[in-house]
């Protein structure tokens, strides 16, 4: 056997191991690239993805992104297991990292292309699925890997370094939060997604630079799946699982930061602190509280409430998850305004921040460091894995919930249909004539009737109108909710007022119309169709939309940055659409607004609104409940690695 310069175990020292910067200077880095491009990608699923293509699309729906989303992120925190059973049984730590993250840079590079080859949307998922593989595949590795510098010696240095690890995480995610977006609305998707690539080649960068300081505990081979299925390592896994689950919730709910609570931000009034905050950009506010409440927490919070009563890893975490409670319940709150037309400010969402980002410290950091603790000495990555997994199995169940919400569209099939016969699949020459027609036969499923929907397309398969049986009827409405907004100079009416206006008004089935505000500046008017029940495939009718031109901006000093128009406006005029919110009307410099409308059948959800938010929030209530009873019960027992006396111990793996 050869030796290296390798350590495999931590040298007695009270000091604070050497490769320690390395990993945090690793990763915040990494962590810029994966919050960069995780913080747009929503608004980019919504309102750039069907621009990157010769034609225009058809944009996601809210939903549909919020469960691409949280399918993603669920991907991110289901692949630990196999990073942490491929370090473990064959490769160690150190090699799965290098190795793992080489996949993860291709995936940030497929992001950047999207748009320049090929199908955007193909490019999209897989480098989605790349990111997802690297990212998801270090992750265990990482943590582990922190915990492996220390041996019983410094030990207690432990929670400091954690604290530390999740610092620099927030530090690479607050600078990616506030850079992205930016990048995202002005130099659009190739910047955004491509930066963040950069920083994730440079992270592999500096961990490779630190592997001569690094404790390289080797993998154990056999030997691991064998003290795996020990009562000893199966019950220290049996017994954390419990916790996790209960964990799962809470992520079900944090990571809506990067879905609802950005799509919800849309609606708010965004100028605070004399910024004009972009959607996304919101987000930035958790990665900073963070840099906050850590040392915070730390050093008062935590010894204020110990003086009190024995405050326990379980008993940080039962508080935390409570305090959850409430910050969804904040958002809940702001939801129902935006219901009801107003545009509260977006200083809510911060309060909500402040108080999950407090539950985050309570939950995340502490279940963290509980998780290493609770490991056997040959199962850390393992161990840590699992506590990933209660992200991925959050994220499922929130992209689950988006998922069984919506309602059919019987208007996927008929785009499928004229795609097809428009652009065979086949190969066959495309047909140029425009005014193609596609038609459903409706809920009766014959041909011919007044239920029938019909639509027709562009030469380019491009749907240009819908024809369904409520459709006189609903423009009828949608003139009286025009003419109502018009003499009250842009103010829509409520939920209750407009129910009053369209008293009278029946759709072809003799059944009343049903007015929804749905925010400030949008309504929906809808006939419940043919079969006369609410939230079915056969719901008809319009989203009515209040468009409020953009005014020149007051003249920045950093402008000569920027160029001429956003992106998003600049593509839409290559593409000859007009941008939503887009520039004044020629025509009408002065008006203050115009209407936009949407017409859909089908296609909407069953939970929408302050609903889908008040649901979540009883949800974590009840979980909280709940785990005050497991963390009462809940014996914990710590294992930690042996120090060696010998500073260079032999590798029987080689270096590498």
């Amino acid at each position: 056997m050869s030796r290296t310069p390798f350590r495999t175990a931590p040298v007695p020292s009270p000091g604070m191991p050497p490769g320690v910067p390395y990993i945090i200077g690793n990763e915040a880095a990494e962590r810029f690239s994966f919050y960069g491009m995780r913080t747009i990608l929503v608004i980019f699923m919504v309102k750039y993805l069907h621009l990157m293509g010769g034609t225009p699309g058809e944009p996601m729906s809210n939903a549909e992104a919020g469960e691409a989303f949280h399918k993603f992120v669920a991907n991110v925190y289901l692949f630990p297991i196999f990073g942490a059973l491929i370090a473990d049984l064959f490769f160690g730590k150190y090699r799965t990292i290098i190795w793992l993250s080489i996949v993860y840079c291709v995936g940030h590079g497929l992001l950047a292309l999207m748009g320049s080859v090929g199908n955007a949307q193909t490019l999209l998922y897989w480098g989605l699925m790349c990111i997802a593989i690297g990212s998801g595949g270090i992750k265990p590795c990482v943590s582990a890997h922190v915990g492996d510098q220390f041996g019983k010696t410094n030990r207690h240095l432990l929670t400091r370094i954690f604290n530390w690890f999740y610092f620099s995480i927030n530090l690479g995610a607050f600078v990616s939060t506030l850079m992205t977006p930016i990048l995202l609305h002005w130099y659009g998707p190739h910047w955004a997604f491509g930066v963040p690539g950069v920083l994730m080649a440079l992270a592999t960068v500096v961990f490779w630079m630190g592997r001569h300081q690094f404790i390289h505990v080797p993998a154990r081979g056999l030997v691991f799946l064998k003290e795996l299925f020990t009562w000893q390592g199966f019950g220290a896994l049996l017994r954390l699982m419990v916790i996790y689950l209960f964990v799962a919730v809470f992520w079900a709910l944090f990571d809506q930061t990067g879905s609802s609570w950005v799509l919800q931000a849309q609606d708010m009034n965004r100028d605070w602190l004399g910024v004009e905050w972009l959607p996304s950009q919101v987000q930035a506010i958790n990665p900073i509280m963070i840099l906050l409440f850590i040392p915070l927490f730390t050093y008062l919070v935590y010894p204020a409430i110990d003086k009190v009563f024995k405050l326990t890893p379980l008993r940080k975490i039962s508080i935390g998850l409570f305090v959850m409670v409430v910050g969804f319940g904040v958002v809940a709150l702001v939801q129902e305004w935006i219901d009801s037309g107003q545009r509260p400010s977006i200083g809510w969402q911060v309060l909500a921040y402040a108080l999950i980002t407090a539950a985050e410290v309570m939950v995340s950091i502490v279940c963290l460091e509980f998780s290493y603790t609770q490991a056997p000495r040959s199962m850390k990555s393992v161990v840590m894995a699992l506590f990933l997994w209660s992200v991925s199995l959050g994220n499922y169940f929130t992209a689950g919930v988006n998922h069984f919400i919506q309602v059919p569209n019987p208007l996927t099939a008929l785009d499928a249909k004229a795609s097809a016969a428009i652009a065979p699949a086949a190969g066959g020459d495309r047909v140029t004539s425009e005014g193609l027609e596609q038609r459903d036969p409706g809920f009766d499923g014959e041909e011919g009737t007044k239920d029938d929907i019909v639509t027709t397309y562009d030469e380019y398969a491009g749907r240009v109108s819908i024809s369904y049986a409520a459709r006189e009827v609903v423009e009828e409405a949608a003139q009286i909710i025009r003419s109502t907004v018009e003499a009250s100079d842009g103010v829509m009416p409520t939920t209750e007022e407009g129910a009053g206006l369209l008293e009278g008004l029946t759709d072809p089935w003799g059944e009343a119309l049903v007015f929804r505000q749905l925010n400030s500046r949008q309504v929906r008017i809808l006939s419940k169709g043919p079969d006369q029940e609410n939230q079915t495939r056969w719901d008809q009718g319009m989203v009515l939309e209040i468009e409020i031109p953009e005014k020149d901006a007051e003249e920045r000093w950093y402008d000569f940055l920027l160029p001429e128009r956003p992106w998003l406006e600049s593509r839409s005029r290559a593409l000859g659409i007009e941008a939503t919110g887009g520039t004044v009307d020629a025509d009408n410099p002065d008006a203050r607004f115009s209407f936009s409308e949407t017409h859909f059948v089908g296609g909407l959800n069953t939970l929408e609104g302050a609903d889908y938010f008040w649901f979540f929030t009883k949800v974590m209530l009840g979980t909280a409940v709940l785990f005050v009873g497991v963390a009462i019960l809940y014996k914990p027992r710590e294992f930690f690695h042996e120090e060696a006396e010998d500073e260079h111990p032999i590798d029987p793996h080689g270096g590498g």
